[in-house]
């Protein structure tokens, strides 16, 4: 395939306007490069090197560190199609050789017209809508084989996601407004919860997020109220401070803060900025996974609206004093960055490797200055507490686990979709509520929390989701994931996939994960596909786990085996030379 000749005159009026931010526009420069010569020839990381100030070799290695970008020739429109769990439990695979047929082309291939680029690719936060897949920046779901002509021709319509659940407050505007008029998030109650804060003084701010008893939604649960606290308290001007959302949600079975970014985008930015107020921070970024291109374009809007009518900028609402701006980053495939520290290094212009902790990110965060850095969820969940006023909050849930919570339903159930419903039901009742195992087929496993979770039997469906009693029952709550398999789903499949996927994503900075997760995957290749288990799997695969979960540098290699673990000690059977 031939491929012309370089026009760096296309990129040299971009790297202009923006040379004088130096390496922590790296990114934003490679992803813009790749739109206009669809990969990234050395001329053009060489023409980036020279503005940016940053060496040849590190641009290099952040080509290399991200599957979203090409240092190789690739097409400018790259089909990307889902290979992982909720996909494969959807028909993926049938999917695949459909297009495959039709393209002639093989995963990680070319057509010879330099037109298309085909790929399978780790998950793309679309597990209620499996199988998926992206025609170049154009989400498809629910796809069948027949639809295969429509979806390449670009004439399948854009995938829309399905929403339930009581009493809806995070997903109060979700599918009922227009995510692209600022108007009417305001005519549907926004910037209600900033201007109530905006009565009160910072210290206040805080002790109401507090009293809220929200903490982190995207697993770690640590408090949001307290970690404002740190971060307001850490030495510093508001013009070395940050307030990070974190949008990276890349683990299969997570897609819930993909509505909130696509279908209410205003609300992540009024939640960013009265975070900002109550730490003293001006400086916000959202950080958008690279699989989301439509959140992306859509968050970016909504930036520009907010900073037009006053709502990002210097002296916010006419407030003295108050100076609070966003970016939005997009990433560029790359699990490693949902984990804090990694994400600092991908908007600083670095490959996305965890750092060692402590320090923490309230005090040595972004550019190593005070950070709060929360996901999208958790953020949204203290604007709805504002809004709604917290003694209503506190009615929601239980003591423990006040308010509501999103949970992300795929897999073999009548109605997945995204559901918020208050804590304290139960496995069972969620399951029922979305219409429970299609065909009268029996419930086998529950995967729980996501990649990173635990699969349950049975036998626990009967556990009450809160933190308090999934914390008794040995059960992350995570990110709200419930994944069903159904009494006919290859389970031997399911792990697989599993460690497939975080051998994929592995970042390689620490042996235990690296190796562990390459060891883990080709155990449970040749159980699922190649002769089955050998007499001495079982012990392997425990000890591989128990290394990576207590030596790992950070969550990726420390959670890379839970659910594999836990599917070990519920069904041993499925490892064992006698299975």
């Amino acid at each position: 395939m031939s491929h012309p000749a370089v026009d760096l005159s296309l990129l040299k009026p971009y790297l202009e306007n923006v040379a004088h931010r130096g390496r922590t526009m790296l990114l934003p420069a490679l992803h813009y490069a790749q739109s206009l010569y669809g990969w990234l020839p050395r001329e053009v990381q060489v023409e980036i090197s020279h503005a940016l100030r940053v060496p040849q070799a590190d641009i290099h290695g952040v080509i290399e560190f991200y599957t979203m970008l090409y240092n190789e020739p690739t097409a400018k429109k790259v089909i990307r199609v889902c290979e992982d769990s909720a996909c494969s439990l959807g028909g993926c695979h049938e999917l695949m050789q459909a297009i495959e047929t039709q393209l002639g082309l093989r995963p990680g291939e070319t057509a010879a017209d330099g037109q298309i680029t085909y790929e399978h690719v780790p998950c793309l936060g679309m597990c209620e809508l499996a199988p998926a897949a992206l025609n170049g920046e154009r989400p498809a779901a629910n796809l069948s084989p027949d639809a295969v002509p429509a979806f390449l021709e670009g004439r399948y319509p854009e995938a829309q996601g399905n929403s339930y659940g009581e009493p809806r407050h995070l997903l109060a505007r979700v599918g009922k407004v227009d995510p692209t008029s600022l108007n009417d998030y305001r005519a549907h109650g926004g910037y209600i919860g900033l201007t109530n804060a905006l009565q009160m003084t910072p210290e206040q701010v805080i002790e109401m997020a507090e009293k809220t008893g929200i903490v982190g939604r995207g697993g770690a649960m640590f408090p949001t109220g307290r970690k404002w606290r740190f971060t307001r308290g850490a030495p510093g001007t508001p013009a070395e401070k940050h307030i990070v959302i974190n949008a990276d949600e890349s683990e299969p079975g997570t897609f819930k803060d993909r509505y909130l970014l696509e279908d209410d985008p205003f609300s992540v930015i009024e939640a960013a900025t009265l975070a900002g107020y109550a730490v003293g921070a001006e400086n916000g970024w959202i950080f958008v996974r690279g699989e989301y291109p439509r959140a992306f374009h859509r968050l970016t809007h909504a930036v520009e609206q907010a900073r037009a009518a006053g709502y990002l900028g210097r002296e916010i609402m006419g407030q003295p004093g108050f100076h609070f701006d966003i970016e939005v980053r997009l990433g560029a495939g790359a699990y490693i960055c949902g984990e804090e520290t990694a994400l600092f290094e991908a908007i600083e212009g670095k490959r996305g490797f965890p750092r060692i902790k402590p320090p923490f990110p309230t005090t040595h965060g972004l550019f190593y200055q005070p950070t709060v850095i929360n996901n999208v969820e958790t953020m949204v969940a203290v604007l709805v507490a504002f809004n709604l006023g917290v003694e209503e909050w506190l009615k929601l849930g239980t003591a423990q686990s006040p308010g509501t919570k999103l949970f992300c339903l795929s897999g073999n159930i009548a109605k997945p979709g995204l559901y918020e419903l208050p804590f304290g039901l139960t496995v069972r009742e969620i399951i029922e509520m979305a219409g429970g195992v299609p065909g009268n087929k029996k419930v086998q496993a529950v995967l729980m929390g996501g990649a990173a979770g635990v699969f349950i039997g049975p036998d626990k469906l009967d556990t009450r989701l809160t933190y308090e009693d999934t914390r008794q029952a040995n059960i992350p709550l995570g990110s709200g994931v419930i994944m069903v398999f159904d009494e006919t789903a290859d389970l031997r499949q399911a792990m697989y996939e599993l460690a497939r996927f975080f051998a994929h994503e592995s970042c390689g900075k620490c042996f235990p994960c690296q190796l562990g997760t390459q060891r883990q995957l080709e155990l449970l290749d040749h159980i699922a596909h190649n002769g089955g288990a050998k007499p001495t799997d079982k012990q392997t695969l425990l000890d591989v786990g128990f290394t990576m979960t207590e030596t790992s540098l950070c969550g990726l290699g420390q959670t890379a085996a839970s659910a594999i673990v836990s599917a070990i000690h519920l069904w041993p059977e499925l490892v064992t030379a006698e299975g």
